[in-house]
């Protein structure tokens, strides 16, 4: 495709992995989601809780108020997260990587391997530390391809120290800069 002025740019058809390393040039906030277990009723203990790191936090409306966020439904949080009536968000800060990380680590209990939260409201997991926190009902579930947009409603609203958030760049973790001043 040619653009006057700035060069060409070669359009390919879209496999996976090419689609996956340009996404990677998206710089994305880190949030860690996470839902109480649920009761299986009849008498059986509920489920473990679910934690999971994800990019992929966005704001959907102000009126109403609605997030929203996507995971794999061969996760192994997805149970948890298709029977949770209540999420906390998490928005990390610059110096929770390794929480990141905690939460993003297949086949472990991220609960015991981060024992900085306690149970809030719901029985919703709430993790120590971050920016913010939202506290939220989910209100749908859209199924989309391999995974599921869950759109939620903030019932309550957490702010913790004010700071630059985590960011995830190039399958690193980064941070922001200070803003830059916007001449007047």
């Amino acid at each position: 495709m040619d653009r006057p002025g700035a060069g060409t740019v070669e359009l390919c058809p879209v496999d996976t992995n090419l689609l996956r390393a340009l996404l990677r040039r998206q710089a994305a906030t880190v949030t860690v989601v996470t839902a109480p277990g649920p009761s299986t009723g009849r008498g059986r203990p509920s489920l473990p809780p679910a934690g999971f790191t994800a990019t992929s936090f966005t704001s959907v409306s102000l009126e109403p108020p609605l997030v929203s966020f996507c995971l794999a439904r061969a996760s192994s949080s997805w149970p948890v997260i298709e029977r949770a009536e209540h999420v906390a968000v998490h928005l990390l800060a610059a110096g929770q990587q390794q929480v990141a990380r905690t939460f993003a680590t297949s086949g472990i209990d991220r609960f015991a391997a981060h024992q900085g939260w306690t149970a809030g409201p719901f029985g919703v997991p709430l993790v120590d530390g971050a920016l913010a926190v939202l506290l939220c009902r989910v209100v749908h579930r859209v199924t989309a391809g391999d995974h599921t947009i869950v759109i939620a409603e903030p019932l309550a609203l957490g702010s913790g120290e004010d700071g630059n958030p985590l960011v995830h760049h190039k399958a690193g973790f980064t941070t922001t800069v200070d803003p830059w001043e916007i001449p007047g």
